[in-house]
Parts: C-alpha cells; sequence; structure tokens
C-alpha cells in the first residue's frame, strides 16, 4: 500500500489537510504568486522572446508544471488520490524552476512585482468608490424626503393664502435657526465620534453573534453622550421656542401690529412641541451615519414623513385648522421619526453608559463648541437675510420663502454626499489609511461638483414651472421667478460648500471649520445689511449667493495648505510613510 493511499478516512483526512495547508503555503510565496504576472507579462512582451525558442521551452515547462501542481491539488480535494509527499516533490521542483525563470528572465520578474502593487492600488480605490456610493445614496433619498416633505408643506399653506404663507415662513426660520444652533453641532460630531470609536474598537467590539445566533449590541460611549445630549438640548430649545415666541418674532421685525403676527407666533408654539424630536432625530442621523448605515434612517423618515404629507391636507382643509393643522402634522411625524431610530439603533447598540464615567461630554463640548460657534455664524447670516426679506412686505417676504426653501432643498441633496464622504474619512484616518483618505477626497469633490452643475441646468429650466406649485398669487409668483438665477446660479457654489464642510469634519479640522466660518458670516452679513436697501429681494439672494461661496473658498484653501490636517494630498503616499 502507497504511503499516500490510507483506507482509514480519518487518518487520511487529518494527514491531508496538514499536507495541503503547507502546499498552499509554499504555493503562497511572494515568487510563486509572481508566476501569473510573469506569464501576463510574457504573453505581452513574446515578440522580444519569441526569437529564444529554448527560453520559451523552460518558461512553458515551468507553466506546464504548474498546472500539474494545481490539478493535482483539486484531485486531492475531490478523490483524496495524491500523497503528500508527491505534492512537495513538485512544489520544490517548481521553486527550483522559479529560480531558473528568475535568472532567464529578470527583467520579466521585475514588471510582474511592478504590476502587482499596480493592481491592488486600483483594486482598493475601485472598492472605495463603491462604498462611498452605497452610502450616498441611501443618504440621498434620507436627504430628499424631508426636503420635500417641507416643500408639500409650504405648498399647502401657500393655497391658504400669502399672509398665511409669509407668517408660516418666518416661524420655519426662527425654528430652524434656535432648533439647528446646537442640533448641526451634535449631527456632525457624533458622525465623526461614532466612526473613529467603531474604528479603533473595531478587533474588540466588532459585531459578533451570540449563541442564540443574534449579533451582539455595541457598548459605545460616544453614543450615549450623543443621545443623553440630545435629550437635554432639545427640552432646552422646546422651552425657549415656546414661551419666547413673541420675542423671537419681534427680532425678526415681525411686530405685534402685523398681520403676520398672530398666525406665526401661534404655528411657532405648536412647532415648538417638537423642538425634542427634532434634535435627538438629528443626533441619532449622526450615529447611525458613524456606522455606516444610511439605510435605517432613510426608511425611518419615509414612514415619518410620509405621515406628514398624509395628515397636511385632512387637518389643514378637512378639519379647517389651518396653518395649526400643519403644525401639528409635522409635530406629528418628528416623534415617528424619532422612535423608530431609536428602536433600530436598540438592536445594535447599548443606548446607555455602564457608568457615568465612560460618557465622552468632555470631547463633545469641545468639538461641539467650535461647530457651536461656526452654526451661529451661519444662522447669524440666514436670520438676517430672512429679516431684511420679510421688511421688503408680506408679498415679497412670500416670495423668498419659496425661493429659499427651493434653494435649501435643492442644495441640501449634495449633503449626503459629504456625510458619506465624512463617515468614511473619519474611519479611515482613525486607522491611518491616508491613501484611501485622498481617493475619497477626490471623489467627492468630482461628483460634488458635477451635482452642483446637473442641479443648477435642471432648476434654471423648470424653476419658472416649480413656484406654481406652491402659490396660485399672481404677485408672488411674479416676484418669484426673478429670484432663478439665484437658485440655479449658486448650486455649484452650495455642492462644494457642503462638501468641503464634510471633509473638514472628517479629519476633525473642527477650530477650522468654526474661525474660517465666523470670517465668512462677519462678510457676507455686512453686504446684506446694506444691500437689500438698494436692490431689494436680489440685493438678499446675491448676500446669500456672497456667503456659499466665500464658504466654499474657505474650505478649498485648507485643502491646499501643506502643512495643516491635508498634508497627504500634497505627496505621493507610495514614497512617504504615513504616520504623522
Amino acid at each position: 500500500m502507497a504511503s499516500g493511499q490510507l483506507n482509514d478516512g480519518v487518518v487520511y483526512n487529518g494527514l491531508a489537510t496538514r499536507s495541503s495547508e503547507r502546499t498552499k503555503r509554499k504555493l503562497k510565496k511572494p515568487e510563486q504568486l509572481s508566476i501569473g504576472g510573469v506569464h501576463d507579462s510574457f504573453s505581452s512582451h513574446n515578440l522580444k522572446y519569441s526569437s529564444n525558442p529554448s527560453k520559451m521551452m523552460l518558461y512553458s515547462s515551468i507553466m506546464r508544471k504548474r498546472k500539474h501542481v494545481s490539478s493535482s491539488i483539486k484531485r486531492k480535494n475531490s478523490d483524496f488520490s495524491v500523497c503528500s509527499s508527491e505534492e512537495n516533490i513538485a512544489t520544490q521542483e517548481e521553486e527550483d524552476d522559479v529560480a531558473n525563470i528568475r535568472e532567464v528572465y529578470p527583467d520579466l520578474m521585475g514588471i510582474a512585482k511592478k504590476e502587482e502593487p499596480e493592481m491592488i492600488e486600483k483594486s482598493r480605490a475601485k472598492n472605495i468608490k463603491k462604498e462611498l456610493i452605497a452610502l450616498t445614496l441611501p443618504a440621498l433619498a434620507g436627504q430628499a424626503i424631508e426636503p420635500l416633505a417641507m416643500l408639500m408643506e409650504t405648498a399647502y399653506i401657500g393655497r391658504l393664502g400669502p399672509v398665511q404663507l409669509a407668517s408660516a415662513g418666518v416661524s420655519i426660520s426662527i425654528f430652524n435657526i434656535v432648533s439647528k444652533l446646537f442640533n448641526i453641532p451634535l449631527l456632525s460630531v457624533a458622525t465623526s465620534f461614532v466612526a473613529e470609536d467603531i474604528a479603533k474598537n473595531q478587533g474588540d467590539n466588532s459585531d459578533e453573534a451570540n449563541g442564540n445566533g443574534m449579533t451582539e449590541r455595541k457598548q459605545l460611549a460616544s453614543v450615549s453622550t450623543a443621545l443623553l445630549l440630545a435629550v437635554g438640548i432639545g427640552i432646552f430649545e422646546g422651552l425657549s421656542l415656546y414661551f419666547g415666541s413673541g420675542v423671537f418674532l419681534n427680532l425678526m421685525g415681525i411686530s405685534s401690529a402685523s398681520s403676520m403676527h398672530a398666525p406665526a407666533q401661534q404655528f411657532l408654539s405648536l412647532r415648538a412641541l417638537g423642538a425634542p424630536a427634532v434634535v435627538v432625530s438629528l443626533a441619532l442621523q449622526g450615529v447611525f451615519r458613524g456606522f455606516k448605515d444610511t439605510k435605517t434612517p432613510v426608511f425611518c423618515l419615509g414612514i415619518g414623513n410620509t405621515s406628514a404629507v398624509f395628515l397636511f391636507p385632512i387637518l389643514m382643509y378637512y378639519f379647517k385648522l389651518g396653518v395649526t393643522g400643519a403644525a401639528i402634522s409635522t409635530v406629528t411625524s418628528q416623534y415617528i421619526v424619532t422612535f423608530l431610530m431609536i428602536w433600530h439603533l436598540n438592536k445594535r447598540a447599548v443606548l446607555l453608559p455602564p457608568k457615568p464615567g465612560a460618557l465622552k461630554f468632555g470631547c463633545y463640548m469641545k468639538s461641539g463648541g467650535f461647530l457651536l460657534g461656526r452654526t451661529l455664524a451661519v444662522l447669524t447670516t440666514t436670520t438676517l437675510a430672512t429679516s431684511m426679506a420679510a421688511r421688503q412686505g408680506p408679498i415679497a417676504m412670500a416670495a423668498h420663502q419659496i425661493c429659499l426653501q427651493v434653494w435649501l432643498a435643492v442644495s441640501l441633496i449634495t449633503d449626503a454626499l459629504a456625510a458619506s464622504g465624512q463617515a468614511l474619512i473619519a474611519s479611515s484616518v482613525s486607522k491611518g489609511d491616508y491613501r484611501s483618505v485622498k481617493d475619497i477626497t477626490y471623489f467627492v469633490l468630482t461628483i460634488g461638483f458635477v451635482m452642483g452643475v446637473t442641479l443648477a441646468a435642471i432648476l434654471g429650466v423648470s424653476f419658472g414651472s416649480i413656484v406654481t406649485l406652491f402659490t396660485k398669487d399672481v404677485g408672488v409668483l411674479a416676484i418669484a421667478r426673478t429670484g432663478v438665477l439665484f437658485v440655479s446660479a449658486s448650486q455649484p457654489l452650495n455642492a462644494l460648500a457642503f462638501i468641503v464642510d464634510g471633509l473638514h469634519y472628517g479629519v476633525s479640522d473642527f477650530p477650522y471649520a468654526a474661525y474660517s466660518m465666523m470670517l465668512v458670516g462677519i462678510l457676507s452679513s455686512a453686504f446684506l445689511y446694506y444691500a437689500p436697501s438698494g436692490f431689494g429681494l436680489h440685493g438678499v439672494w446675491s448676500g446669500l449667493t456672497l456667503f456659499m461661496g466665500l464658504r466654499m473658498l474657505a474650505g478649498l484653501i485648507r485643502l491646499l495648505n501643506k502643512n495643516g490636517p491635508w498634508w497627504f494630498l500634497h505627496e505621493d503616499l507610495n514614497l512617504t510613510k504615513v504616520g504623522r
């Protein structure tokens, strides 16, 4: 009986398995893995070596032996007919032949070694793009859902009359200003911190199935901190909006003598009840982005906002509640979204920390403090723009509200790409993978610009028809249509502005994001303060366009700085040791 042919299946399986492992380890040596590359290179350079038949015969002999070893291994896996001694002999012969081909074809071996890293690099870049697209598409849907619901709300309110539309527009602006003051910093910081937390603890806290086949929930301090902060901030914002609605309207230039004051105050007081849900839902979106999950928020937002669209006509027209019905519908949808997100997150993460000391309030407050200053600069500028538009009268304010809602809704579509890029960059930076960060950066900038130009072209053609969906008032339509240049031409600027914001958040460059925005806000606010007196609404829209243009420019300047956090964009990482 041959030594390799054992009838005892158990003993043979053990020996064959160990033999197979030894053979596979040998076959995985670098010089043998290069044979494939040599073969490809030889084929592409056959004219050069065809003049030497002896060398070609040697190469063919080696390739036949490789095929023999490969087929032998396959037969062993199927019918246990190959012995370990034969495998070792064949492998040793191949190793000797590899040494011969290295001597005969040194240039081809060099070509193979050169081509392998290039192929690996192309494959890595391709995978990054696929992952980015896989994250962006659901995030794009999520970014589109809420603005579309807001547009539906604006359209339903607009049919009630210009005064109702203008009053609701002022109230929505106030609500967005106050709620986003802390929401945006919390959303951005949560995305980066959760992504970094997961990347740093990937080995110890990766998703593992327990004995029941269920996925173990992650214990992440960044998640618990974000939720507790969101609850506290949400309650504070709700109380401020509810009891301070009259004060906020006066600050916006809507005095108690204005026809817009009473409906605006009622609308704002009701919307204040949904402030806690809005803050928590935004924090949860940041957490899911950190998990690289953009599908769950889309599902939750879709259900919640669909309920709002369903309730708008019922409460506003059937029950004749007017703007009050619109506010109730929106608040209801906000709580539906929040509870659905909490339910889904509870399946994959522990919501409360094991002990208070594990919370990261210090990290959140430090980074969030910078973004709070940045958000203040943004909100101050946009608030000033709304205030200056409101002083032009209810008809002008209604037209401004239509243009502003379309402008923001379309612009925020590109924010989905920025959010996905931020999550991937934060994770890659935590791992020290600067090559991936570099690829992501260039890719999102390119796609962002293309999206901006495309949106500009679409809006330029269709904006005249879009505005008719919001109102039938001839005066409002006439003014709104004059804003087509503002709404459409600024889209490339808006797209790149959102993209660079996401890039800076991904590398946790929060100080620069704050200081640059403060400077941009000061310059834009100065323009907005004086321009409307001479140019009316066109002065307001020009000021907002200037604001987005300077915002984009400040972000790009940072990327061009070789000494900042983007140093790796200006170096060949294949020659540089990335250990900063």
